[in-house]
């Protein structure tokens, strides 16, 4: 059997009750590794220490990323993640049929960001996996207790309230072994349910052209985008000004205050469109909020001294900013489009 296995509690839950079928001749583990998710660095160290001698391999969703997300103009959980499973479970259902595998098994639950029983039905037959899939966090307790692999293919629970699931998947995670608590959870590890970033995405979605370094720049707390297509995203801790540094194009307008340790801005716009006025204007608004973003001490409204050099050129400006009075006033701009500021996890860990 093939066994989904994100390192969410539900997923070792599920693999660990199938693991325990009477049926069950060989085990195997996967993880699909996807631009909208976090990379977690103990997975690995997780599987070795819970499932030992177990097949682990992962494989990457970049080739289908665009798919999914669903551009209808907005964003909703649900539809979004019924696209993300979707594709997931088709990408597994593919794995299975070269690994020689006879059945799929998820930590998937009924009602599990408004995904109903119906929908999970309705994703078996558009894929073509109908009584290939197993999903024992869909079981009730007395159909966890059978044999009869057939009858878990079927059920399905109808218990959805989230504190109820949650406090059953973490008393059959204790009755199996596990520790209950669940550090990769989704909502750690999906970068989806972080307020405003589904958002982001849509809106990125909406453009022609556009790629995974551009995708990989929603990951910033602080990203404004001006109409038609500029970006203006600011790093403030030392961590994320590594990870911006590693995004740089050679096109890109680098923006940092004079001040030390302060924030570092990139700007990304198709500057050979526009004319030297209008670039002027784009560099003097990320000035501004670059400004606007650095600590200061005394009078906030006084202009600092703001540098800026593309990262093709070897010539540095400098520019006087005078800072915004607010961020309140950033968004009352015309044009810029600000973002709700996601609270950004870099790191998920086991320990």
């Amino acid at each position: 059997m093939l066994s989904l296995f994100s390192g969410s509690l539900a997923s070792r839950v599920a693999a660990r009750l199938i693991e325990r079928h009477p049926d069950l001749e060989c085990l195997s583990l996967v993880h699909f590794r996807s631009p909208f998710s976090w990379e977690i660095d103990d997975l690995r160290l997780l599987v070795r220490d819970e499932w030992p001698g177990i097949p682990f391999r992962t494989q990457s969703l970049k080739r289908d990323y665009r798919r999914l997300v669903v551009p209808n103009g907005s964003f909703r959980l649900a539809e979004n993640c019924y696209v993300c499973r979707s594709q997931m479970l088709g990408r597994a259902a593919r794995f299975m049929e070269r690994t020689g595998a006879d059945f799929i098994v998820t930590g998937e639950m009924v009602g599990q960001h408004g995904v109903s029983a119906d929908d999970l039905r309705r994703m078996e037959q558009e894929l073509g996996i109908e009584g290939r899939v197993i999903r024992p966090l869909c079981l009730d307790a007395e159909m966890l207790l059978t044999g009869d692999l057939r009858a878990w293919l079927r059920a399905f629970d109808t218990v959805t309230d989230p504190d109820s699931c949650r406090e059953r998947l973490q008393a059959l995670a204790e009755f199996l072994g596990l520790d209950p608590a669940d550090p990769m959870s989704c909502a750690r590890r999906c970068k989806m349910m972080m307020p405003g970033f589904g958002d982001r995405v849509v809106n990125l979605f909406s453009e022609d052209g556009f790629t995974l370094n551009a995708l990989r720049l929603l990951d910033f707390e602080i990203y404004y985008k001006v109409h038609p297509d500029i970006k203006i995203v600011v790093a403030r801790t030392e961590q994320e000004k590594r990870d911006l540094q590693n995004l740089m194009l050679p096109q890109d307008l680098r923006v940092y205050p004079s001040t030390p340790h302060g924030p570092m801005t990139l700007v990304r716009a198709e500057w050979g469109t526009r004319s030297l006025a209008k670039c002027a204007e784009i560099i003097e608004l990320a000035a501004r909020i670059t400004a606007t973003h650095t600590e200061r001490n005394g009078d906030g409204t006084v202009a600092i001294p703001v540098y800026h050099r593309f990262e093709n050129q070897d010539e540095t400006l400098l520019v006087n900013a005078r800072p915004f009075d607010s961020l309140e006033q950033i968004a009352c701009l015309e044009m810029v489009e600000v973002y709700p500021h996601v609270e950004v996890v870099q790191e998920v860990s086991s320990g």
